[in-house]
Parts: structure tokens; C-alpha cells; sequence
């Protein structure tokens, strides 16, 4: 095998100007390397973001049955005495009549045909 001087192994030290170019490519690569790993950070975070808020919105209030409909049921909604319906909606088991009560000022019940009774009782006004 050949032998290898001790001289050539040994570093010899460079001129100045190639010692300041050496210490810039350096200082280029740790900011290259920094820039590098605060991007990959803010992709992990978007993704873990992104993952959690879709199973937050998919998670949401969901109706997993629909009126019972075991033959014919019979479900009597009781409203208030002079209540005129103006407008219905059904959503899952609940419906929200939309009128206006004997003062003839507006509401909005939300009536459960599930538990037969009235959820909720909005008043509606204008400012």
C-alpha cells in the first residue's frame, strides 16, 4: 500500500480571503438548514391542523335517526291558541313552525316529534 506523509494530512491553514468565503458558505448553509426545518415544522403543523379540524366539523351534531316508523304514528303538536302558521321545515326529528301568535307578533317553535312537546319558543323582532 502506499504510504501517506504525515505533511499532506496535516491542514494547512488558508489565505484569509478563502477563509472568509469559507466561513460565509457556512453561515449559508446553518441559515439554509434553519429556513429548512421551521417550513417542515409549519407543514407537519398544517397537516395535524388540517386533520383535526375535518374530524371536528365531521363530528358534528348528526341525527342518526329519523322519525320512528314503526306502521303509522300518530304525533300531535300542540301549539299555542292562536298561533298561524306562516312556514314549516323538517330536519331529523324536529320541526320549526315559522308564524306569528294571536298579538301578531312573530315566532318560531321547534317542536321534537320524538318527545311530542315544543323544544323551543324564539321570539322574533326587528331592531
Amino acid at each position: 500500500m502506499s504510504k501517506i506523509d504525515h505533511d499532506e494530512q496535516d491542514e494547512k491553514p488558508l489565505d484569509p480571503v478563502l477563509e472568509k468565503v469559507r466561513r460565509k458558505m457556512i453561515r449559508l448553509q446553518l441559515v439554509s438548514a434553519g429556513v429548512m426545518v421551521v417550513a417542515l415544522m409549519a407543514v407537519l403543523i398544517a397537516i395535524v391542523y388540517k386533520a383535526n379540524h375535518a374530524n371536528q366539523t365531521a363530528r358534528g351534531p348528526a341525527i342518526t335517526e329519523d322519525v320512528p316508523n314503526e306502521g303509522s304514528t300518530l304525533v300531535k303538536a300542540a301549539l299555542p291558541e292562536g298561533f298561524k302558521v306562516n312556514a314549516t321545515q323538517l330536519s331529523g326529528d324536529r320541526i320549526l313552525f315559522d308564524g306569528t301568535d294571536k298579538d301578531g307578533k312573530r315566532k318560531m317553535l321547534v317542536f321534537n316529534l320524538r318527545r311530542g312537546r315544543i323544544d323551543a319558543e324564539i321570539a322574533v323582532s326587528a331592531p
